[in-house]
């Protein structure tokens, strides 16, 4: 019990009791009003003895807060009840008094009950009526206020940028991996459905593309507590939101602002492109294209040069375009009235985005790698083992095309059927990859990369603890690791807990094969992945064929110096397929461990 320091000033009321009537109830209302017991003995004229003996008696700190008001109220309320002759104030004070115990008795009932009912008749009133059924995926005045606050402030400044051209009827946006441009857009495509009533569409390389769409929306909508369903979704103002995969027909019969990701990858840009921009054929529908780059050699190259509108136009009338970084580090909006932003790595930290380390990512990549990855500069894949256009026939719709065998969001997500491995380490000491496979069903049969992993900074023993991971998710009856570097750390724990995997130490003819079976197997159309998979399709790209220092044989690397090279994605995929021998064989999970020296 928390007591005051000093009696109360000279003239303090005692709760406009009677002491001498009722020393021990005054006694109790002096103690609860903060008096120390000496003081409220002096104040009544009573050894503190006596006043220690009526506290322990009555366990006056035990009473909670509720009861000691209700005592209090109740013992004023007998005092002005009993009183001969009543004043005005009396009786407003009884009525006031009144309505208090009427409160604090709904308090103890709903104590008891815990209904709300109980603590405020209005409610219970109001519940009885004929309930309306809540419109579903709906948001209220204050949830949609707070939605574009939390959308405003969660931008860096290349998002404000965007959002500026959001008036714009056509914007394509050139950008580096990873600095959260669809995570932007799916926050901005929510806020202009449920501010504007505007129909959104997602179109992506793939279902799974298009999912990541989804799930930033339904996060971003769960902030303001509103939980988001459908497929589509369909907003409670009527406004609809569309995630579709690059499949034509699919995305035919609609219409709205609709997002392309990733176009420079997709497969059959130009038919695609007139069906996607039909959604959009009415003035007010906008189109917004965005992508890292892939090759000079892709439908959609054109498209970004704005020759496609050239080829239509006499060469008196051709439209020259500035589509250098200087030119379009702002964002403008160029004289075909098409908006165009470039936003590389280093754009996007000036522009505060505080995710990335620069010098550390160009320590990681080659330099062909970091300029495509992050530094928006086109792919020349005239001189490389795997063009786009060869990698852009592995590349499929795997949500619609695999859905009989692979279900990715589940906890085994291939069942039990067996699946091949391939680990490329960090030869630098920053950077590895994994690769899952799944093997053909028959001899000639397609292989399909149901899963990869780069690590960024992790060590062996993290990266052997992944790999065992996989082992638990996956049936895997064949494993094959490159040891060079870190991967002999790798190795040596994976051999723990799967002692059949096989080592790998380079050499020029082990290069070889592994690149001459992986073209093998490519050019035939034998290898699929998720369209979504780019960053393996610049793995490949990325590998050349080029002369020894002797000027005596061939070998291929990825734009290091080093003869290993660097696609890490694609080696460990090519690690994988070395199951199957260059005839078509497979080597099988029980063959003994092989060290190629």
């Amino acid at each position: 019990m928390c007591a005051v320091e000093e009696p109360p000033a000279a003239g303090a009321q005692i709760a406009t009791l009677t002491p001498e009537a009722q020393p021990r109830t005054a006694a109790r209302f002096l103690y609860w009003q903060g008096w120390r017991i000496k003081l409220i003995a002096e104040k009544l004229g009573l050894p503190p003895t006596t006043v220690y003996g009526w506290k322990d008696a009555e366990n006056w700190d035990k009473f909670t807060p509720l009861e000691r008001v209700n005592g209090a109220l109740e013992f004023r309320m007998v005092q002005l009840i009993m009183k001969d002759t009543k004043t005005g104030g009396d009786f407003k004070e009884i009525d006031l008094l009144g309505r208090q115990l009427e409160r604090t008795a709904r308090v103890e009932k709903y104590k008891e009950t815990g209904k709300e009912g109980d603590l405020n008749p209005a409610i219970a009133a109001r519940n009885a009526g004929p309930k309306k059924r809540p419109k579903r995926n709906q948001f209220s005045e204050a949830q949609i206020e707070r939605l574009v606050e939390l959308f405003h402030e969660g931008n860096f400044a290349y998002g404000n940028r965007w959002f500026e051209a959001q008036k714009e009827r056509t914007r394509i946006l050139l950008k580096s991996r990873q600095i959260g441009a669809t995570y932007y857009f799916a926050r901005e495509a929510l806020v202009r459905a449920v501010t504007e009533g505007r129909n959104q569409i997602f179109l992506s390389a793939s279902k799974a593309q298009a999912h990541q769409f989804k799930n930033y929306m339904i996060a971003f909508a769960r902030e303001v507590d509103v939980d988001l369903g459908g497929d589509p979704i369909v907003l409670w103002n009527n406004a609809e939101l569309h995630f579709l995969g690059t499949n034509a027909k699919t995305a035919q019969g609609r219409s709205g602002d609709f997002y392309f990701d990733e176009f420079f990858w997709a497969g059959g840009f130009k038919e695609l492109n007139k069906v996607a921009s039909a959604m959009a054929t009415h003035k007010h529908w906008r189109k917004t294209y965005f992508s890292t780059p892939s090759a000079k050699s892709h439908e959609a190259y054109p498209f970004w040069t704005g020759e496609d509108l050239n080829k239509r136009r006499d060469k008196t009338k051709h439209l020259q375009l500035d589509l250098s970084h200087r030119a379009l580090a702002d964002g403008i909006r160029c004289t075909d009235r098409r908006f165009r932003h470039i936003v590389t790595v280093e754009d996007a930290v000036r522009m505060g985005c505080n995710l990335f380390d620069i010098d550390e990512l160009r320590s990681e990549y080659s330099d062909d790698e970091f300029s495509n990855l992050f530094m928006c500069e086109f792919i020349d894949d005239s001189q490389s083992m795997f063009p786009l256009a060869l990698m852009q026939s592995c590349m499929v719709d795997s949500w619609t095309e695999w859905a009989d065998d692979f279900k990715p969001l589940a906890q085994r997500p291939f069942a039990h059927a067996p699946v091949w491995v391939g680990y490329d380490p960090a030869h630098t000491g920053d950077s590895a990859a994994l690769a899952v496979i799944a093997p053909p069903r028959v001899p000639g049969g397609k292989f399909r990369l149901l899963h990869r992993q780069q690590f960024r900074g992790a060590d062996y023993e993290a990266q052997a603890k992944y790999i065992e991971s996989i082992t638990k998710q996956y049936n895997v009856a064949y494993m094959g690791i490159d040891t060079t570097g870190m991967g002999q750390g790798v190795y040596q724990l994976v051999l723990k807990f799967f002692p059949q995997a096989r080592a790998y130490q380079y050499d020029l003819a082990i290069k070889s094969r592994l690149v001459l079976k992986a073209k093998h197997v490519i050019s035939k159309g034998r290898l699929q992945m998720d369209a979504d998979c780019t960053d393996v399709a610049a793995a490949f790209m990325a590998i050349k064929r080029v002369l020894t220092p002797s000027q005596r044989h061939v070998t291929y690397h990825a734009g290091r110096s080093d003869d290993v090279g660097h696609a890490d994605l694609a080696w460990a995929v090519m690690h994988a397929l070395d199951n199957e021998t260059l005839a078509g064989d497979v080597l099988g999970s029980n063959s003994s461990v092989e060290i190629y020296e």
